[in-house]
């Protein structure tokens, strides 16, 4: 079954049979997500995705055996650093915190982590790490990314005219959307467009590069104004599933 990291007692920990059992680490982030979403979007849908990925793999298969450990609220946002709010590790801190969280889950015996990506700036990192992991203490990381974003029924949520949907734009404001409504303020919301589309072809982007169509720096595209709780359900769900594949496949799989 699954259980939060967090809520098992030593003794129940000591239980646990880390052959078999998956830990699940969500990797957030607390940046700027333009004018209407707020600043942990990017934790708050670490969570809720970890919520849904319960909820639906208990409809097939109620036993399967994960850890779900808390969100890390804080990741590797520099390209979004210079925006009010934004806080930011530097790589090498951010590779310290989950070599160290590695470490030591391999010392009680994990076999197997899913590193869960639901900021898409962390991924570098996590994918590093997860060859020295490997090959310091034989526990297999495994990097999964949490948006299903390119799924055709995923896309199809995106409002007609809304071009490029990206950071902070329609689909993810809808997910915050899903969780809490109030979060987010569709009233100020702007739409953001490449400021230069060469740079986009390179990994150092910033935020900045995403400017609004009077050119003041937005950091996020596409235009969110078209997002709902009801696309935001459906993204998560569809991006649960997803997720749940890989996971079935990471529990059999031999190391």
């Amino acid at each position: 079954m699954i259980q939060n990291y967090q809520d098992l007692t030593r003794l129940e920990m000591e239980a646990i049979d880390k052959e078999n059992t998956l830990v699940l680490l969500p990797l957030g982030a607390i940046e700027q997500h333009g004018n209407q979403a707020p600043l942990g979007t990017d934790a708050i849908i670490a969570k809720a995705m970890c919520e849904t990925i319960q909820t639906e793999m208990e409809k097939t298969n109620p036993d399967f055996p994960m850890l779900v450990f808390p969100v890390l609220p804080v990741g590797l946002s520099t390209e979004h650093k210079d925006f009010c709010g934004s806080i930011t590790l530097k790589p090498m801190t951010y590779y310290h915190v989950l070599y160290d969280i590695c470490e030591s889950l391999a010392h009680h015996g994990f076999k197997k982590v899913v590193l869960l990506v639901c900021h898409g700036g962390n991924t570098p990192v996590a994918q590093l790490i997860s060859r020295e992991i490997r090959s310091d203490f034989g526990l297999c990381p495994f990097v999964l990314s949490a948006g299903a974003f390119d799924d055709p029924s995923v896309q199809a949520t995106i409002s007609e005219g809304n071009d490029f949907d990206f950071h902070g734009g329609e689909m993810e404001t809808s997910m915050v959307m899903a969780v809490d409504e109030n979060l987010v303020k569709l009233e100020t919301s702007e739409k953001g467009i490449q400021k230069n589309q060469t740079l986009q072809l390179h990994a150092g982007w910033l935020a900045s590069d995403w400017v609004t169509e009077q050119g003041k720096p937005i950091g996020i595209g596409g235009d969110p104004k078209g997002a709902s709780a009801e696309k935001g359900k459906l993204i998560l769900k569809i991006s649960a599933q997803q997720i749940i594949e890989q996971l079935l496949k990471i529990h059999h799989a031999k190391l």
